[in-house]
């Protein structure tokens, strides 16, 4: 590229320096965010997915669980806990897509 073209850039050379950058990750929650810039992969295929349910999945889990008139059990792992997420969300229309 010659001098004259450095201090011109398009839109298509800003998003491809852009892309580079973001496929190599920020450590925001958002990169580890199922659905967000990778395929979602089974709950039971993933690596700490014996490991006790987080925090978080147990507060939206009591959440869900009062809204749909569920017990959750405590003991939960965090793709139990995952996929009784996908479920509730279902049963109480605040799932991805249904407008809650």
């Amino acid at each position: 590229m010659s001098m004259a073209n450095d201090d011109t850039t398009s839109p298509a050379d800003e998003t491809a320096t852009t892309g580079t950058a973001g496929a190599q990750g920020s450590g925001t929650a958002a990169d580890d965010a199922p659905g967000v810039g990778s395929p979602e992969k089974d709950p039971q295929d993933w690596v700490t997915g014996d490991e006790p349910m987080t925090g978080p999945q147990g507060s939206y889990l009591s959440t869900l669980a009062r809204e749909a008139g569920e017990e959750v059990p405590d003991d939960l792992t965090k793709a139990q806990a995952s996929e009784l997420i996908e479920e509730l969300q279902s049963r109480t229309g605040r799932g991805p897509g249904q407008g809650a």
